[in-house]
């Protein structure tokens, strides 16, 4: 906690259950204080209340997104732009969706687990903002050359040992940062940056 400031965090689920819970474990937490809206389940609402509402992060069930859907979240709700977003799930969801959180909570996880993956998104975004020369760190260096290489997010995962959702969130971040989305446009830049040589590719 930064100088016992509390973190704001908007709950958006359509399971009023799931949300009404969420809401008591946040209130629990030392440094995490839950909205109260009563447009929880309304994605849109609770996005166009953002400004008023004044959250420091948002909370959101992946569900409320078509899996179809063409428009990154971001793009779609320019009032999430600048905010953390983390995925609430209880359900299987897709992970090309996923990786366009900042963390992702699962049901199960403990409220230690969860107070750490708030935290993490918090920082996460925080260090995005404030990259704006948009120079790639070293562990983004070889997570990028990793995914050039062709490698899984389970495969880096356990090659730097840390976790999936790490993975994807340096995939990102590398994604802000240069503009790339595709693993051809990635292994390209690889290649023009000298991070990686056409060798290196047909191993």
């Amino acid at each position: 906690m930064e100088n016992g400031r509390i973190y704001k965090v908007l709950v958006v689920d359509p399971s009023s259950i799931v949300s009404a819970g969420v809401r008591m474990l946040l209130n629990d937490l030392p440094d995490f204080r839950a909205l109260d809206t009563a447009t929880e389940g309304d994605a849109a609402a609770c996005f166009a209340r953002i400004a008023t509402l004044g959250p420091d992060l948002v909370l959101i069930d992946p569900a409320l997104f078509p899996v179809l859907r063409r428009t990154p979240i971001r793009s779609s709700f320019p009032a999430l732009q600048e905010l953390p977003i983390v995925a609430l799930c209880h359900a299987p969801a897709d992970e090309e969706l996923l990786q366009e959180f900042d963390a992702v909570i699962n049901l199960y996880d403990t409220p230690s687990r969860i107070h750490h993956k708030l935290k993490q998104a918090l920082e996460t975004s925080r260090s995005t903002s404030q990259s704006e020369g948009y120079e790639l760190t070293d562990r983004e260096r070889e997570i990028l050359v990793a995914v050039a290489r062709g490698m899984t997010n389970r495969e880096i995962a356990d090659r730097y040992y840390i976790s999936i959702h790490t993975v994807i969130s340096h995939r990102k971040n590398i994604t802000r940062k240069t503009g790339i989305k595709t693993i051809a446009g990635l292994t390209v830049y690889a290649l023009l940056n000298n991070m990686i040589s056409e060798a290196d590719l047909s191993a």
